[in-house]
């Protein structure tokens, strides 16, 4: 009895095999609350407040799939969900399910041929339970699929179980053994490919709920660009009605991208002119101006706007800290003139050396008469030096300053022994000492300067 039912068994696992049918994409639907739908090429992924899809705006050849990105409170959730649940059942079944079914049916099957060459009853007991328990929970994971044939080989199963425990005197129950149960079936029913009419109406649809700009004009473009390419087969009244609106909207579109652009480049050019000037006020009543003229165009670019006052609150930042810099040079600019009144004559010493130290640096040649007043004007501008007192902010330059007046004494120090000793070793010494010299007498002269003047928009 038991080997005629398990015979049984693979007949039903033999006859049930077939071959996979070939992949396509699953097209699912967005469902909006209105009852309208879009179709989502691929899966649609819910994030935050938003949902993110890829909508086909071609009915034929290249898809030409555009990205959606919608409020999640425009959808319906539930069957939005229920369709989801559907498309996937079904493409699984057309696709998939065959081959894995037949890798199931393989399973099982290899476990029946080990019962007929197993002569251990328990063991025999075994491997079908083992297999009764992995047809019970392949269907709940596989939507569903051949649940007739399943049930059927199940009950044939727990006959065999039956059967072997009789015949080996076996008190032992597997209460894991769980009975099989449908799962619940889905009730969405499958919505047909939409043609070229719908594929443009869902076009336009999704245009006028995106809140982007640059998404809803090109939605526009592309459901124009449908209609001239499906126009002999589309209701001609439609098209005319159709295409005469997109291209206006299309038009107000571009309109409003040059209005917002125009603003946008006059207010940041205002902006930026009155940061330099640190005029605080004068940027802050830039706000009150983008709002104005926002409203006046019907508030159609939040993007656009809020992009545009955060270039201004960037501009207003700015202005501010340079509003504070000045303020606080004004505190500082008469210590900043007393320094320069007393150091300046010894800054145009040191740039009166600069003949000098050339010729030391380009061994083009110097009298000893020559070397003798550098020697002594850096003393001067050294002696100057140590007894004034800079301001805070003007240590480092005044600093550099008295370093540049030493290697200048070192350049002309060293040439004199290069003379002495006609050695072009320590003319090469005097040379890169008098280089220094001009570098930093250079910058120390260029660091004064610079705190004699208010601070700038950097």
């Amino acid at each position: 009895m038991r080997n005629r039912t398990l015979a049984g068994v693979l007949c039903l696992l033999i006859g049930g095999a077939a071959s996979a049918r070939a992949d396509d994409a699953t097209t699912f639907r967005v469902f909006l609350t209105d009852g309208t739908s879009l179709v989502s090429y691929g899966e649609f992924a819910r994030v935050g407040d938003r949902v993110v899809f890829s909508m086909p705006t071609a009915a034929t050849g290249d898809p030409q799939l555009k990205l959606i990105d919608l409020a999640a409170n425009l959808v319906d959730w539930d069957r939005t969900t229920r369709y989801a649940a559907s498309a996937r059942a079904t493409h699984y079944i057309e696709t998939q399910a065959d081959n894995d079914y037949t890798a199931l049916s393989n399973q099982v099957a290899q476990s029946l041929n080990e019962v007929a060459v197993t002569t251990d009853p328990a063991k025999r007991l075994a491997i079908v339970e083992r297999a009764r328990k992995a047809l019970s929970e392949w269907p709940a994971s596989h939507y569903n699929y051949r649940a007739g044939e399943i049930r059927q080989m199940l009950g044939m199963l727990d006959e065999a179980i039956a059967d072997l425990r009789a015949s080996s005197r076996t008190d032992r129950f597997d209460f894991a053994l769980a009975a099989y149960a449908d799962p619940p079936s889905i009730s969405e029913p499958l919505l047909p490919k939409p043609g070229p009419k719908e594929t443009i109406e869902q076009t336009l649809i999704a245009a006028q709920l995106t809140e982007s700009s640059g998404e809803r004009t090109s939605l526009l473009k592309s459901a124009l660009d449908s209609i001239d390419a499906n126009a002999a087969e589309l209701p001609a009244d439609w098209v005319s009605a159709t295409r005469t609106e997109t291209a206006a909207k299309v038009a107000i579109e571009q309109r409003l991208d040059g209005e917002y652009m125009a603003l946008t480049n006059r207010i940041i050019e205002v902006a930026h002119r009155r940061a330099e000037h640190a005029d605080v006020h004068g940027i802050e009543r830039l706000a009150d101006e983008i709002h104005s003229r926002d409203a006046a165009l019907g508030g159609k670019r939040p993007d656009a706007v809020n992009a545009l006052l955060g270039a201004v609150q960037n501009e207003l930042d700015a202005a501010r800290k340079l509003r504070l810099a000045r303020d606080h040079w004004a505190t500082r600019a008469p210590d900043f003139r007393r320094y320069r009144l007393a150091i300046m004559p010894y800054v145009e010493l040191m740039t009166q050396l600069r003949p000098a130290l050339e010729d030391i640096k380009t061994l083009s040649g110097s009298s000893l008469g020559t070397l003798v007043t550098v020697r002594r004007v850096v003393k001067q501008i050294i002696d100057a030096a140590s007894v004034i007192e800079p301001p805070e902010e003007l240590k480092a330059a005044h600093a550099m300053l008295v370093s540049a007046a030493q290697l200048a004494d070192n350049a002309a120090r060293i040439r004199r022994e290069a003379m002495l000793a006609d050695s072009m070793g320590r003319a090469w010494d005097a040379s890169s000492a008098a280089a220094g010299a001009l570098m930093l007498g250079l910058q120390a002269r260029l660091d004064i300067r610079s705190f004699m003047i208010p601070p700038k928009l950097r």
